[in-house]
């Protein structure tokens, strides 16, 4: 029997095949989506020094587009969202919980930035991932299965996470020189931009989970695609843990802690907060005659004095 007779007479084994092919494929992708976010550092959608330096006289569109970015590149946020959106098929359910998270983020990134009110954001930041691995244990229908218990009313768990992902919004926020006039304009600016950069999100995921749920590889896939989510949550978990033991107990890790300390010096000065911000950018043409900047001479506790 030859391969032509073969693909005509088994209809059901080309099936199998093309069926096989497919699940190594969208393994593949997995695999891809995962070890890429594993390469982005914790780091990734903060408040970058360009940001800080641009928003010193910029207007409230300004804001709003820094929102709007900030949103789109929030990959934790995004991923929430995700899992979120993963089985909804109804549009009633859709603006429900929607309504639900929008509500929960506005009222935190609101308040927590007007009053002041900020924490460590590696650590907000490790709870929203949190978030994250519990959309997808709830999807993956893990109190059903492992805790014998119905999934908590999913409307209010969005909003609560809505307040934790809004505080780490507020966190990002508060990175930036607001100054007092205007604040609450801006911050409503800002906030403005994020439910622009949402919309945006959304629309796409929508997109996307309505042309792939009329597929048979939605049912076939649906479990990985949540255990991968998951995992990306865990993977954001781990990276935070990561930035904040090494920014707040140094001296935990002994091994080239020079070297590692001056990485994250690096990083905090590239993507984190303008700490030695003392007055005003000058943003102008330079003066004639610069005076040439002086190195200063530090040491870190139990190291060499030196200067970069």
């Amino acid at each position: 029997m030859g391969a032509c007779e073969l693909k005509s007479n088994n209809p059901r084994m080309i099936g199998s095949i093309i069926t096989i092919k497919g699940n190594e494929i969208m393994l593949k992708l997995l695999f891809i989506a995962i070890t890429s976010l594993a390469s982005v550092t914790a780091w990734a959608h903060g408040m970058s020094a360009e940001d800080q330096a641009r928003i010193l006289n910029a207007g409230y569109f300004e804001y709003i587009r820094l929102g709007a970015t900030h949103m789109l590149s929030g990959y934790d946020h995004l991923l929430f969202l995700f899992g979120v959106m993963f089985f909804l098929t109804r549009f009633g359910e859709i603006i429900k919980f929607i309504t639900a998270f929008t509500i929960g983020h506005s009222i935190t990134l609101v308040f927590a930035t007007l009053f002041s009110i900020t924490a460590n954001y590696y650590l907000v930041d490790a709870v929203i991932a949190l978030t994250v691995c519990y959309k997808a244990f709830d999807n993956l229908g893990g109190f059903q299965k492992h805790l014998q218990m119905k999934s908590p009313n999913l409307t209010w768990m969005v909003f609560v996470f809505g307040l934790i992902h809004g505080f780490g919004l507020s966190t990002r926020l508060q990175q930036l020189p607001l100054g007092d006039d205007g604040l609450v304009l801006k911050i409503l600016s800002f906030n403005v931009g994020v439910e622009l950069g949402q919309v945006v999100a959304l629309s796409i995921m929508l997109a996307l989970l309505m042309v792939w749920r009329k597929t048979a590889s939605f049912h076939r896939f649906s479990k990985a695609s949540n255990v991968a989510l998951m995992l990306a949550g865990g993977l954001l978990l781990l990276m935070q843990l990561h930035g904040f033991q090494h920014t707040q107990y140094s001296d935990d890790f002994p091994l080239n802690r020079d070297g590692h300390q001056h990485a994250h010096e690096d990083m905090r000065d590239n993507k984190a907060p303008l700490s030695n911000y003392p007055k005003r950018l000058e943003l102008g043409a330079p003066s004639a005659d610069p005076q040439p900047e002086v190195p200063k001479v530090h040491r870190h506790e139990g190291g060499e004095p030196h200067a970069h």
